[in-house]
């Protein structure tokens, strides 16, 4: 019988803000620091991971940041903003929500958390009653991909992201949601 404690989704708090930064820029120099120049990568890290802007992410009403934890360690977290600040004129969405930052600890990727956080994640769309949900993914990132894909998102732009003076080509996914037992102009009133 396994009596390991399983993983626990909860949203995050102030007391997680330091293990969350770490989590993340853990996660994010595995998967991209060889692609950049280290000053370029060190000030996009300290711009998007810092304990500072961790701690500002959490406490913002406009976000939600989920983590999964595990005998007392983050092991995955992701971050929905309630109002998607994406590039617009691509889809004919009224309540975009934004997808962010879906991250695993580098030593516990396919092991089923990005899916507990991509469920969650859409969830709590259909509760804000968002007509899209909205990601962006770097192009040669093809296992992210094809995880988004198996969710229904879609590619619906070409944009770019920008990590000090290096630019990534980015795609822009989208995935709609059904807004369930209210017409959209019922559910802007909600």
């Amino acid at each position: 019988m396994n009596t390991a404690p399983q993983p626990h989704l909860r949203l995050a708090t102030p007391e997680d803000t330091a293990a969350l930064a770490d989590l993340a820029r853990r996660a994010v120099s595995a998967k991209f620091q060889h692609l950049y120049k280290p000053e370029d990568f060190a000030a996009f890290m300290e711009a998007a991971h810092s304990d500072a802007k961790v701690a500002k992410e959490i406490a913002d009403p406009g976000m939600r940041v989920a983590v999964v934890e595990e005998a007392g360690t983050l092991v995955a977290f992701c971050k929905l903003v309630l109002q998607s600040t994406l590039p617009t004129g691509h889809s004919d969405a009224r309540r975009p929500l934004e997808l962010k930052q879906l991250y695993t600890d580098p030593a516990r990727i396919g092991g089923g958390l990005g899916k507990r956080l991509m469920d969650w994640a859409l969830a709590e769309a259909e509760r804000e009653v968002a007509d899209e949900v909205q990601l962006t993914v770097y192009s040669e990132n093809v296992e992210a991909q094809r995880f988004y894909h198996r969710y229904g998102f879609a590619k619906i732009a070409d944009i770019e992201f920008w990590v000090g003076n290096h630019c990534d080509p980015e795609f822009l996914y989208a995935r709609p949601m059904a807004v369930q037992g209210h017409g959209l102009a019922e559910a802007e009133q909600v």
